[in-house]
């Protein structure tokens, strides 16, 4: 990510280093959102513009433009994991029922497609457009809704103890 703010904004004059990026990112990052209870609104465009302009000092709006749009494409991700459709695939054709959960912006539905994998799940919830964030009971309860599930029967994966084991099992899902 770092990198990827450095590259672009090179151009538009930004002289900060990967690790300086970095940190002012993290230290944005971690800050109350104060314009609402949410950071991902719709876009999520005002967030994201804080957060490249903490972590850069750049506020140009072309290079903001340039750097947003590059995150809804396929360049900016990839599935770290060569055999996760066969998982997935797996999961499936044994029945159980799966779903994205996530606190991101609007542009989450385009990346999977990008990615050529949103048809590996049966149901997305992102923040965005739920309004609410993990570790909010409310976006798992959403997921399991559009799973058609009840939330003891569901069981949740994720990476952060805070948002994903605490916010499902607030939600009375399994973690």
């Amino acid at each position: 990510m770092a990198q990827i703010y450095r590259q672009i904004g090179e151009k538009y004059g930004v002289q900060y280093s990967d690790t300086e990026i970095l940190n002012r990112y993290r230290r944005a990052y971690e800050q109350p959102w104060g314009r609402s209870r949410l950071r991902y609104v719709n876009d999520g465009r005002p967030f994201w513009q804080y957060i490249v302009s903490s972590s850069t000092g750049c506020s140009d709006s072309q290079y903001f433009e340039e750097l947003y749009n590059y995150y809804t494409t396929e360049k900016a991700w990839h599935l770290c994991d060569p055999d996760a459709e066969k998982v997935f695939k797996t999961l499936r054709n044994a029945g159980v029922k799966l779903a994205v959960v996530s606190n991101f912006d609007t542009r989450l539905r385009p990346v999977l497609r990008a990615l050529n994998c949103d048809y590996w799940f049966d149901a997305v919830a992102v923040s965005a457009e739920v309004e609410a964030e993990k570790p909010n009971p409310t976006i798992f309860i959403k997921a399991c809704e559009l799973l058609g599930v009840k939330p003891e029967d569901a069981i949740h994966v994720g990476d952060d103890r805070r948002n994903d084991v605490w916010g499902a099992r607030d939600a009375g899902c399994d973690a």
